[in-house]
């Protein structure tokens, strides 16, 4: 089993650059460049995940996006998963490829991943990643925290 990763400030700024640093070697030159190449939407989290067919797997690219969704979440009566990771974060990429499968197998929830380092201002209060909120009626009602696919498969079936 292993555990989640603890997010403390001293190396959170480190690991910030580090990221943006692996982001641009993987996607072949700066943010700036690739948002000319490939548009505003697309971002590391997006290309990792990949949409899925039942469109119920979404990735936020900046805090308006991602309050964006949170104010969609607030007002559905549908329930969500937020997965809060970070692209440096081993643990976070190891059940980045379960969290996509789990979003087909449960069309009904909606997924959404926000890279932290995406999303600095509204993931302030994320402590460890990987990090699980589940929504119902609007309401976070569940969290979960490391990885662990039967557990968060469990959790889905769950709140599903």
């Amino acid at each position: 089993m292993q555990f989640p990763v603890e997010i403390s400030s001293e190396n959170y700024l480190s690991r910030r650059k580090k990221s943006n640093m692996k982001k641009e070697a993987e996607l072949g030159g700066t943010a700036e460049e690739q948002k000319g190449k490939e548009g505003a939407e697309d971002s590391f989290s997006e290309l990792k995940l990949n949409k899925n067919s039942q469109r119920n797997l979404v990735s936020a690219t900046s805090d308006d996006s991602l309050k964006e969704i949170f104010r969609k979440i607030k007002t559905s009566k549908f329930p969500a998963v937020i997965n809060y990771g970070a692209s440096w974060c081993g643990v976070c990429s190891q059940i980045l490829p379960t969290f996509r499968e789990l979003s087909g197998k449960f069309p009904k929830l909606s997924f959404v991943y926000a890279d932290i380092d995406e999303c600095p201002e509204t993931t302030r209060h994320i402590r460890y990643t990987p990090t699980f909120h589940f929504y119902r009626d609007g309401e976070r009602v569940d969290e979960m925290f490391g990885v662990g696919e039967e557990r968060l498969q469990d959790r889905l079936w769950l709140h599903s």
